[in-house]
């Protein structure tokens, strides 16, 4: 049961955790807003430029919390125990009985349930985001042209293009590649055009790519081809049924799966091109030991800060930065072994758990109680 003490270190935690975050995000926004203010107002009004710079750091805001969630975390669990100690307020529930374990279990509480927040903002808030908007800044309405990723639809239907136009969803030099059957040869589709149709219920031609001006106009086998989802239509025209490839999937860029939530993450696994197997790999261990680190670091910081009580609060301050920079190189370091393959996807997640994990509970459990 949650004392009146145990509520008033709660309230500190999340007044220290919104200036922390309000700080951050701001001198992000307002840094990276005057670096780039030319690709905002570039061609725009002011009402519109206004308009799209609120779209556009109102999704990056997002992107950015996802990346600073616990280090934000730690330092508002550091600024409220070093605060306490700076006022002497730990010593006299000392005196009186109370562990040092004990004092600190509500703060240890609010960081726990500040770190689940990077994982409902990573599977709910995160795929909302338009992606593209996020990475390009002076294309707001999609009348750039774009690079068109090859990929494999699941039948093994090898799909690519030459450029791509997102706001009209348009592929220009179209090319679809079908798999041999029993020994014939490789069917080649190409089309001048190809406009990708999004599902709709009851509609015939729709969750796959409308194909004009192809060659050859006409193709033979066409209830094998029918199978692997291509549909005459006219001379000249067809219908490609695609599950998996959309336009969003021969569009995205290298970090696409920075943005999908974890399922689709796992069910991507067995889809995707080999290239980028390991990474995607990687991205979904590391999705799964990402609260477990957020607790591990949170508990290595406040074991440095509760080590030695009678330091100085900006000396506990460096360190915990200091800890920080440890830490998150650690798992940079073990994400690039992972993505070029010298580990294997699940070892690069897991290690530092089990690197860092023991060391915490030690540092933790040798705080003066």
């Amino acid at each position: 049961m949650f004392t009146l003490l145990d509520r008033q270190l709660i309230r500190s935690f999340l007044k220290a955790y919104f200036v922390c975050l309000v700080s951050l995000l701001g001198m992000y926004v307002v840094i990276d807003l005057f670096m780039n203010l030319d690709d905002f107002t570039q061609n725009n009004s002011f009402a519109d430029a206004l308009r799209y710079i609120s779209t556009y750091y109102g999704c990056k805001v997002t992107q950015i919390f996802d990346r600073l969630c616990e280090a934000i975390a730690l330092l508002a669990a550091m600024f409220t125990i070093a605060w306490m100690q700076r006022n002497n307020e730990i010593l006299p529930l000392l005196s009186a009985g109370v562990s040092t374990r004990r004092v600190v279990a509500p703060v240890l509480i609010a960081a726990f349930g500040t770190i689940g927040l990077s994982s409902i903002n990573q599977e709910i808030i995160l795929p909302q985001i338009d992606s593209y908007l996020v990475e390009h800044r002076g294309d707001p309405e999609g009348d750039h042209e774009s690079i068109v990723k090859s990929t494999f639809e699941g039948n093994g239907v090898h799909i690519s293009g030459r450029a791509a136009y997102r706001k009209e969803m348009l592929v220009k030099d179209f090319t679809v590649n079908f798999p041999q059957k029993q020994g014939d040869g490789i069917t080649l589709l190409q089309a001048k055009e190809a406009r990708y149709v999004p599902p709709v219920e009851d509609r015939p031609h729709s969750r796959g790519w409308k194909l004009k001006q192809t060659t050859p106009p006409e193709l033979e086998g066409r209830e094998r081809l029918k199978e692997l989802g291509l549909e005459f239509i006219v001379s000249g025209e067809y219908f490609l049924k695609t599950k998996y490839v959309d336009f969003d999937v021969v569009t995205r860029s290298k970090s696409w799966f920075a943005f999908i939530p974890t399922y689709r993450l796992m069910q991507d696994l067995g889809r995707i091109d080999s290239t980028q197997l390991a990474s995607v790999a990687v991205v979904f261990h590391m999705r799964l030991t990402r609260p477990v680190l957020g607790i591990i670091l949170v508990f290595m910081g406040l074991s440095v800060i509760l080590r030695d009580q009678n330091r100085n609060v900006f000396i506990s301050a460096g360190l915990c930065l200091v800890l920080c920079g440890v830490f998150f190189g650690a798992l940079f370091a073990c994400k690039y072994l992972g993505d070029y393959e010298h580990l294997s996807p699940a070892l690069a997640a897991w290690l530092p758990v089990l690197g860092f994990g023991p060391l915490s509970f030690v540092m933790f459990d040798a705080v003066h109680t």
